[in-house]
């Protein structure tokens, strides 16, 4: 089957030599540079004839491991009513990332940032009787979030392409089995992309659900961080690793002992002050959760992640105090907070990482300006409301499974796949005809994958100095043929082109007149297609050159054994 070639002398491809101003990211330099993509407004991109080739691609491959496991494909509306993510409550739970808007009768409308509440519904109105399931149901379309700073280029915009699948069983059996066809294609997915990944566990947060994955690309422009253990394989998103100690007696400390310790506000001068490690001190961090005044224990040389304690609270909103939060507040001592003396549960709900044990001993704040207080027990001076992990994982720490020292990592999140359980089907009454004859609620899955983050995360892995650099099965064309410049040279390229594409090889034909052939030369770095052909002053002798452009290999070959390998005959 014949395939396309495309000429540069007509495809609209404007390629530029610098960086653009806001780029930080190396795929957000390159997709630009290389006229693949174009900033319409911050976190709003439009795709240009190549990139939207090589988004094709990738949504082609999810598209047909998807159905390779029974997906059905359907696509749901991106302009949705707001009544339905009420009933869920994540018409509010969503704040300020949801696109509101009205109709002009006032009615209240959104965009859609991911569906769970419409496939519920689609499945309420369509599968009455066990029979009907299971159904696992996809989509690939546009979703909208308003996120507050856009950047990295398609990485993290407002409007990105995704696709989202849901399964819908009558057992918790069968989830676990929709579940696992899910993560076998997921795999089968990012290894035809080329992608390097890793399956890492992960929470649940506000989706809900008893289990939860995701897929990993490690990027150095990666906004998550992972952590992994070379001992045993270990690997998991640091929101999902505890680090803990064991409970110790509360008996056998001395007594509590205020110390006066004037302008020491801070951790750092605190330790200082007294000559102890920062181990040794324990932090309370105040945060509002919905408006209300919370402490949050960690030792003091520990940091609290507070994108951690927002997924556990969740769908809670969590913000750090101000300074304005002090003010008629005169039980609260700015740098000068303890859990101790009926202020946890009293003052505050006190939360605490598992490393502020039953037994461990601590210095922190006395409520007084400018005194602490030493041996303060948790468990007999403070108890603790709720523990949450919420300590931001370093290096070293020890691995859950075997206890050896982890490692931490930049990732892009590609995929996250979640058994949900009843959350929707129960806000929906989700249930089917069971084979008793009696009512049976419907059990979920969700599992996403970014396919427009799927392309900037094979930029981030495989660019290299010269440019993109994509793998085959997603790359614009197959052969991008360069003609190096005189009119013979150029009639050979085209020639060339045409032989290939007739046997169904896909080629990019740089035929621009008027070009130089180190600028044409320097395209093709940068556009990326995996091999080049060069049709340059050998063409004369009937030979031409090939390029690899991962390896950068090069081979002069005859024109015909050339043509005879790129088209698999030679």
């Amino acid at each position: 089957m014949a395939a396309r070639v495309q000429r540069l002398s007509r495809s609209m491809l404007k390629t530029l030599r610098d960086d653009p101003a806001d780029a930080e990211t190396l795929s957000h330099k390159l997709l630009v540079r290389a006229g693949y993509v174009r900033r319409t407004a911050a976190g709003i991109w439009t795709w240009l004839p190549l990139g939207k080739q090589v988004l094709e691609n990738v949504t082609r491959i999810v598209r047909e491991e998807m159905d390779a496991i029974g997906g059905q494909e359907v696509l749901l509306p991106a302009l949705l009513p707001r009544e339905p993510y009420e009933v869920t409550g994540r018409y509010e739970e969503y704040g300020d990332l949801l696109f509101r808007l009205k109709d002009r009768k006032g009615g209240d409308y959104l965009l859609g940032p991911t569906h769970e509440e419409i496939f519920t519904q689609v499945v309420k109105d369509q599968c009455s009787s066990y029979k009907d399931l299971p159904v696992t149901l996809y989509q690939i379309q546009t979703k909208y979030r308003d996120e507050a700073r856009p950047r990295s280029g398609i990485l993290r915009g407002r409007e990105f392409t995704m696709k989202d699948s849901y399964s819908f069983d009558v057992t918790d059996e069968g989830l676990a089995e929709s579940y696992a066809a899910h993560r076998v294609a997921y795999q089968r997915i990012f290894e035809r992309l080329g992608l390097d990944y890793r399956i890492v566990s992960a929470i649940s947060g506000a989706m809900g659900g008893s289990a939860s994955e995701e897929f990993l690309a490690p990027a150095a422009a990666g906004e998550d961080t992972y952590v992994q253990c070379p001992q045993c394989g270990y690997a998991a998103n640091t929101e999902a690793v505890s680090v803990t100690v064991a409970p110790a007696s509360t008996e056998g400390h001395g007594p509590v002992e205020k110390l006066d310790t004037p302008d020491t506000p801070t951790i750092e001068t605190l330790a200082e002050y007294l000559g102890v490690p920062a181990s040794a001190t324990l932090k309370n961090l105040l945060v509002k959760v919905d408006g209300q005044i919370t402490a949050v224990g960690v030792p003091g040389d520990r940091e609290v992640d507070l994108g951690k304690l927002a997924e556990h609270l969740a769908p809670a909103t969590v913000e750090v105090v101000t300074a304005e939060d002090f003010e008629g507040r005169g039980d609260l001592v700015r740098g000068y907070i303890g859990p101790q003396g009926g202020m946890a549960g009293k003052a505050f709900r006190y939360l605490a990482d598992p490393l502020v044990a039953p037994g461990t001993s601590w210095i922190t704040g006395a409520n007084e300006e400018g005194k602490h207080a030493r041996n303060v027990v948790c468990g007999r001076d403070f108890e603790v409301d709720q523990y949450l992990d919420v300590v931001v994982v370093e290096p070293g720490d020890p691995c859950p499974r075997c206890g050896a020292g982890i490692e931490l990592d930049r990732a892009i999140e590609i995929g996250h796949i979640f058994q949900l359980g009843r959350k929707y089907a129960d806000a929906f009454e989700l249930d089917v005809l069971g084979q008793d004859g009696k009512p049976a609620r419907v059990t979920m899955g969700s599992y996403g994958i970014g396919v427009s983050r799927a392309v900037a995360a094979l930029a981030e892995q495989t660019a290299d100095e010269q440019g993109l650099c994509w793998p085959r099965e997603v790359s614009p064309a197959d052969v991008h043929v360069v003609a190096a410049g005189k009119a013979q040279q150029t009639e050979a390229a085209l020639q060339i082109a045409e032989r290939l594409g007739e046997a169904g090889v896909r080629v990019l034909v740089d035929d621009r007149s008027g070009v130089s052939p180190g600028v044409k030369f320097t395209d093709a770095e940068l556009i990326g297609v995996p091999t080049i052909l060069i049709a340059g002053r050998g063409v004369k002798d009937g030979r031409v050159e090939l390029k690899d452009r991962r390896t950068g290999e090069r081979e002069e070959l005859p024109i015909d054994e050339a043509v005879a390998r790129l088209t698999g005959q030679g």
